[in-house]
């Protein structure tokens, strides 16, 4: 069953208006496959139904709360594109260790963590790649709009299809242990992240300065103006030497002029143009 063009604008001005999420003409396919399964375990007959039920009652702050869940793209694999932790490893990790010496610590923020298998992954190369930083306060937070996604990442809990995608057999074996037929991270790999509810648009809570920022494969389903918003707020919570990466097809370009980018390798790192003092990649 499809959608009303009275419907989709409906749901487009809800997605927009609590996530700046973007849903222009084209994606009722998208509208249509993401709700109908709510629709149904929400008890309606259809997706037209659960929608005029919101139309009228607006107090139905759970419902609605639950369509921009469904609306939000949860994909993520462990090791996600593998090469911006490769330049984590080789490059910017041992600069952050070299300029924190002297405090030990280091904080790290995975912006749009899903279900957790980035801030994880993170906490994994941390743990088998530096152990010098044993002594150090290493703080990993994931983030992300979706308390369901959250709940499963708490968890430390996935399937084997999950840790079949990006996990090598090695990590598997070191850093898992079996939970029935699925496989929970250990409690030592768990421990080192904090997971918590944050919508990226909304103000942003009181966060320590981070070294290093992922905000990688969220960007995208924002307008301009919401991610010059994210981009400024980053700058404003990152250390001036640490690094941000976005996601293959995110770039600050033409959209804030207040950061450069760096080739490492196959990926690419933003700078804060005052710390880098090299030439801005965009404009405002």
């Amino acid at each position: 069953m499809g959608i009303t063009k009275e419907h989709f604008e409906y749901v487009s001005n809800l997605a927009m208006d609590n996530a700046a999420i973007v849903l222009p003409p084209g994606k009722e396919y998208l509208v249509v496959s993401r709700l109908e399964p709510l629709a149904r375990t929400s008890g309606f007959d259809s997706l037209s139904m659960m929608i005029d039920s919101m139309r009228s009652q607006r107090g139905l702050q759970d419902l609605h709360h639950m369509t921009i869940e469904a609306l939000t793209t949860n994909e993520t694999l462990f090791f996600r594109d593998f090469h911006p932790f490769e330049a984590i490893e080789k490059k910017l990790l041992p600069e952050i260790i070299a300029r924190r010496s002297a405090e030990r610590k280091i904080d790290i923020w995975s912006g749009a963590s899903s279900t957790g298998q980035e801030a994880y992954s993170l906490a994994m190369l941390i743990r088998d790649r530096f152990p010098e930083l044993g002594g150090w306060k290493i703080t990993i937070l994931g983030t992300d709009l979706s308390y369901k996604a959250l709940e499963k990442a708490r968890s430390g809990i996935y399937s084997q299809l999950e840790v079949n995608r990006g996990l090598q057999l090695p990590l598997l074996v070191k850093h898992f242990e079996k939970s029935g037929r699925d496989w929970q991270l250990k409690k030592d790999i768990r421990d080192m992240v904090e997971f918590r509810q944050m919508n990226l648009i909304e103000p942003w809570p009181n966060l320590p300065r981070f070294d290093l920022v992922m905000m990688r494969n969220v960007l995208i389903y924002f307008d301009i103006p919401a991610k010059q918003k994210i981009l400024s707020n980053i700058r404003s919570i990152m250390h001036p030497d640490g690094g941000l990466f976005l996601g293959a097809s995110e770039t600050t370009l033409n959209i804030d002029r207040n950061w450069t980018v760096e080739n490492c390798g196959k990926t690419l790192l933003y700078r804060n143009v005052l710390h880098s003092g090299t030439v801005p990649v965009g404009k405002n």
